[in-house]
């Protein structure tokens, strides 16, 4: 049997309230703070007995130093389950978002956009991955050339998503030459899988040059350096890391060198992450329940973001397990959305 359905209604609000005051203040809370919150006119000594009971279940407990009690993981769980009131987000919170989403030139600029304004907005940490796309497919490429042996390479997937990147070739070629080649790789690969065209680019590469005459090579060879796949994982944007140093729960220099090289090494955080961009809606770890060591005490608050009604990515907040959830939930939720939209579509940003 779930735990609240063991217990009664009382014993829920003196839960409710103690979550609640202990967010707000980070303070263990005790009995007499609940006689006066929980709006239930019991005496110190009743509350005083549900507070036992609550912590015998695992949802509480007593700091050694106090009196009062904090919630665990557990309660955390429970209060995010089953008690928590949301507070939508404001009229004027909405437009802020969605102004300094929406007018951005590429994706990379609102993804950078959108991890700064978790960060601003909660004093957490914001966290954005980078668009993730399970099929992508060729549609068109030009080349222009820049100085010397640079050249750019802006090319076209799926339906209207630009993608540019800057090259280096191994001499120099005309705008003419390189318009033939251009005019050359769309003759052939227009409309297939971008992991197919690269594999096929790659076959092309290892025939036997003699069999393909110089025009033909060179596009090859551009396209190749154009189409090649970075050899960088699916990556994310982070900010706002430093506002974490700010909590008094997690000023622990240990845990904090743990936290951060956690940040860095980003295998155990993409992990989450691709935990929550597989499940709908809001996900939420609160401690422990994340798995990592580097994340015992904190939270992570996350929504999955879709473009053209495909899921690509993750965003979410990064804090202590004292967080405003109320808060906290519907702000990732709705930014995901925005986001989303922001993003339909927009241009991949050059790489050199």
């Amino acid at each position: 049997m779930a735990q609240n359905q063991l217990l009664n209604e009382r014993s829920l609000q003196l839960l409710k309230t103690l979550v609640e005051r202990y967010i707000s203040e980070g303070q263990p809370v005790g009995s007499r703070l609940l006689s006066k919150g929980s709006e239930l006119n019991l005496s110190p000594a009743t509350i005083r007995n549900v507070m036992a009971d609550l912590e015998d279940m695992g949802l509480v407990h007593s700091p050694h130093t106090s009196a009062g009690r904090v919630p665990t993981v557990s309660g955390y769980r429970m209060f995010v389950d089953s008690l928590l009131t949301y507070k939508p987000l404001e009229s004027k919170e909405l437009d802020r978002i969605q102004e300094r989403l929406s007018d951005k030139e590429n994706a990379s600029d609102v993804i950078n956009a959108a991890s700064r304004l978790l960060a601003e907005l909660t004093q957490m940490a914001g966290i954005v991955t980078l668009p993730k796309r399970e099929t992508l497919y060729f549609r068109h490429i030009e080349f222009l050339p820049l100085s010397n042996t640079r050249v750019l390479a802006i090319f076209v997937t799926n339906e209207q998503e630009v993608h540019n990147k800057i090259i280096q070739t191994d001499k120099k070629l005309s705008a003419s030459e390189l318009q033939q080649a251009a005019n050359y790789i769309n003759a052939i690969y227009a409309g297939k899988s971008l992991a197919s065209v690269r594999e096929a680019v790659l076959a092309e590469l290892k025939k036997a040059q003699q069999d393909l005459n110089q025009g033909m090579l060179d596009a090859i060879k551009i396209a190749q350096l154009a189409l090649e796949q970075s050899d960088k994982k699916e990556d994310y944007v982070l900010a706002g890391e430093a506002n974490l140093m700010g909590f008094n729960e997690l000023a622990n220099r240990e845990y904090l060198r743990k936290l951060f090289d956690a940040f860095s090494q980003k295998q155990s955080v993409l992990h989450l992450l691709d935990q929550c961009m597989k499940a709908d809606g809001v996900q939420i770890y609160i401690g422990e329940e994340s798995g990592y060591q580097a994340f015992e005490q904190c939270s992570l608050v996350t929504s999955s973001y879709s473009i053209s009604n495909e899921v690509v990515g993750v965003l979410g907040v990064i804090g202590p397990t004292r967080m405003a959830y109320e808060k906290i939930i519907p702000f990732v939720d709705i930014t995901a959305k925005l986001l989303g939209a922001a993003l339909n579509p927009k241009t991949i940003s050059p790489s050199s």
